[in-house]
C-alpha cells in the first residue's frame, strides 16, 4: 500500500484522485495549500504527490524541487486545468513523473498514478541510491537526485551529458558511471578538448599512421581505439572542434573510424560520456554546435548542483580530503573545528569543489603539523568574504523594511477597521493589486520576450507563465 498525497485546491479534483487511490487500495491525504502539503510531507513519508499547478500560496511547478528533496524523496505527477507546453516541458525538467490535465478521464488519471507506484515499488522505496562512490562525497537532497540518475545511467550504455559549473566535479560523476557499469573492469579514457588543437584533434581522437604528416615519425593509436570496450570522456565536449564534429557524430554512430593517413577502417566498441559547463542548446542555434551530434550524446543527461546548492555536504567533502591530503603531504591527521566549518559553510564558492580542494590544500601548509584546523588557518579572503555573507544574513533576518505609503495604499481592505477579511481573500486582491501593473509594464519592456522578461525582473520563466495566466494576459 503506497502514501498518495493530493495537493489541489479543488476540493471535487482532490476527491475524486483520493477515491480513485483508496478504491486502489493506498492511503489518500489532501492539502489545499503549498504551506499545507509541505506540512504534510514532513511529517508522513508520501510515495507520491498530484500536485497542482496553480495553488493559493504559490506555483506548484516552483515547489516541485523542494517536494523532491522531501527525504521520502516522492515521485509527483502534475495536473493543471489548463494545458500548457511550457508548463509541461518544465515539470519534466524539475523531476515531475508526469503532467496531465484535469480534463483527462479517470482511467488516464489511474493509469499515470499505477505507473508511477510500479515503477517506484520495482526501484525500491526512495532513500539512499546503493552505488559504488569512493570518491564521490555527500547525503544532501541535491546529490541524491544525481546518484539517482548516475544510477539510472550506470545501468545501460546510452551516452551520456554532464552539465555543471566549473569544479562540480564533473569528471568524478563520469567516473562513477564507468565504475559502476557493465564496462567497469575496462579503460576509462580521457581527453579534455579545451587543451585540443584543432590542427590536431582528428589524430588526437583516431590516431594516426607513420608518414601521414610531417612529424608523425610512428603509427599512434587515437583514444577511440584505446577505449575499445571502455568509456571515453570527453571533457567540455564544447570546445570539440566543428571540424571534428561531423566526422566524430559517424563514429558515434557506426563504432568505425579511419586512422588519419590510414586506408583501413577500425571497430571501437566505446561508450561515450560527456561534460561540459557550457550551453550546447544555446551553442546549436547559434551555428556553434551540431545539432544531431548534440541530440546523440545526451542520450541521458545529468546536470550537477554547484557547491553553494549543496551547503550540507561541505563538511563531509572537506573531511575526505583533509585525510586524503594529510596522506599525501606525509602530514598528521586534522580534524576541522567548528568555527572553521561554519566559514566554510558561509563562503560561497565560486570555483565549487575545486576551489575547496585547493582551500584545503592551502590550510594544510598553514596549520603545519597543528591537529586541529581553525579559521586563522584559513585564507584571510575566503574568511573576509564568509563573514561580511553571515552578518548580511543576520542583519536581513533581524530587519524587514516598513511598508510604503504606496504600498500601504494597494492594500484593498482598511485593517484597522471594519470586519476582518478572509486571509486568502485579502492576500489574493492585494498580489492581484501590486501584480498586474508590474507584469503590464514588465511585458512591454521585454517586447513580450519571455526570456528577456525574466532577466528583467529576476522571475523564474515558471513563475512568470504562472502569474501570466492567473491574470489572464498574453505576452
Amino acid at each position: 500500500m503506497a502514501t498518495i498525497l493530493v495537493l489541489d485546491d479543488d476540493p471535487d479534483i482532490s476527491t475524486i484522485i483520493s477515491q480513485l487511490a483508496e478504491d486502489a487500495g493506498h492511503r489518500a491525504l489532501t492539502a489545499s495549500t503549498i504551506a499545507e502539503g509541505l506540512d504534510r510531507l514532513s511529517r508522513t513519508p508520501i510515495d507520491l504527490v498530484f500536485l497542482d499547478v496553480s495553488l493559493p500560496d504559490g506555483s506548484g511547478i516552483d515547489v516541485l524541487p523542494e517536494i523532491r528533496k522531501i527525504p521520502s524523496r516522492p515521485d509527483v505527477i502534475i495536473i493543471t486545468g489548463l494545458g500548457d507546453p511550457d508548463g509541461a516541458e518544465l515539470a519534466i525538467q524539475n523531476g515531475a513523473w508526469d503532467y496531465i490535465e484535469k480534463t483527462s478521464t479517470l482511467k488516464q488519471i489511474m493509469f499515470s498514478m499505477d505507473r508511477a507506484l510500479r515503477v517506484r515499488e520495482k526501484g525500491g522505496k526512495s532513500g539512499q541510491v546503493n552505488i559504488k562512490r569512493d570518491s564521490l562525497v555527500g547525503e544532501s537532497p541535491a546529490l541524491q537526485q544525481v546518484l539517482e540518475n548516475v544510477a539510472v545511467a550506470s545501468a545501460g550504455d546510452a551516452g551520456v551529458l554532464i552539465t555543471g559549473e566549473t569544479g562540480t566535479g564533473k569528471e568524478v560523476i563520469a567516473r562513477t558511471i564507468h565504475d559502476n557499469s557493465a564496462r567497469g573492469d575496462k579503460k576509462f579514457v580521457v581527453l579534455d578538448c579545451a587543451s585540443l588543437p584543432p590542427s590536431l584533434a582528428e589524430g588526437e581522437l583516431f590516431g594516426h599512421v607513420k608518414g601521414s604528416f610531417t612529424g608523425a615519425d610512428a603509427t599512434r593509436t587515437g583514444l577511440v581505439e584505446q577505449a575499445n570496450g571502455g568509456t571515453l570522456f570527453l571533457d567540455e565536449v564544447g570546445e570539440l572542434p566543428q571540424t571534428v564534429q561531423a566526422t566524430f557524430l559517424r563514429v558515434l554512430q557506426e563504432k568505425r573510424f579511419r586512422p588519419v593517413g590510414s586506408t583501413r577502417e577500425l571497430e571501437s566498441d566505446f561508450r561515450l560520456v560527456a561534460a561540459t559547463n557550457r550551453n550546447l542548446e544555446e551553442m546549436c542555434e547559434r551555428g556553434e554546435f551540431r545539432t544531431d551530434l548534440y541530440y546523440r550524446i545526451k542520450a541521458c543527461a545529468i546536470t550537477l548542483p554547484p557547491l553553494r546548492e549543496r551547503v550540507e555536504d561541505i563538511p563531509a567533502i572537506s573531511k575526505f580530503h583533509l585525510d586524503r591530503l594529510c596522506r599525501k603531504y606525509g602530514k598528521p591527521p586534522k580534524e576541522p573545528s567548528e568555527d572553521y566549518l561554519d566559514i566554510l559553510m558561509n563562503y560561497e564558492w565560486p570555483g565549487n569543489i575545486r576551489e575547496l580542494v585547493q582551500t584545503m590544500e592551502r590550510t594544510i601548509m598553514r596549520a603545519g603539523d597543528e591537529t586541529v584546523l581553525y579559521p586563522e588557518h584559513l585564507p584571510t579572503d575566503i574568511r573576509a568574504k564568509a563573514m561580511r555573507r553571515a552578518v548580511g544574513r543576520h542583519e536581513q533576518a533581524e530587519t524587514a523594511p516598513a511598508p510604503t505609503a504606496e504600498a500601504q495604499a494597494a492594500f484593498p481592505f482598511d485593517l484597522l477597521s471594519g470586519p476582518l477579511p478572509e486571509f486568502r481573500s485579502y492576500r489574493n486582491e492585494c498580489l492581484a493589486r501590486i501584480e498586474r501593473p508590474y507584469l503590464e509594464r514588465l511585458m512591454r519592456q521585454a517586447d513580450g520576450n519571455i526570456k528577456e522578461a525574466c532577466r528583467l525582473s529576476g522571475i523564474s520563466r515558471t513563475r512568470l507563465y504562472g502569474m501570466l495566466k492567473d491574470h489572464d494576459m498574453n505576452r
